[in-house]
């Protein structure tokens, strides 16, 4: 199952003890988090574009987690930041992304078997 991760502190806390992986659209910070449930947050800087260009590549990475959400190991914060060729790339770009960066940091688990 995954959830929004939310509040400040669970962010500052991924970026103090996470580890990272990059791709040219997007950045993954991943660290343990203690729980039975991985956890997902979005990270859109200023420099993106004004809110509603933010906000719209946020549901972008949104539906692209959640089609990979089945995959996603347990017990992991994770906090995706949207690079700045992000902004005009499709839903099925960031998704390949996000599988990649979710292989990368060893968080991808099939379900073979």
């Amino acid at each position: 199952m995954i959830q929004r991760l939310k509040d400040g502190e669970a962010f500052q806390q991924v970026y103090l003890v996470g580890q990272a992986w990059a791709t040219p659209l997007l950045v993954l910070r991943a660290a343990p988090n203690q729980l039975p449930h991985s956890r997902v947050g979005y990270s859109t800087s200023k420099r993106l574009g004004k809110a509603v260009v933010r906000n719209r590549l946020k549901r972008l990475l949104r539906e692209a987690v959640h089609a990979h959400a089945a995959h996603i190991a347990y017990g992991w914060d994770i906090v995706l930041i949207a690079r700045e060729p992000s902004r005009e790339a499709t839903l099925l770009q960031l998704s390949a992304a996000v599988a990649q960066l979710l292989k990368q940091s060893k968080l991808y688990v099939t379900t073979d078997g």
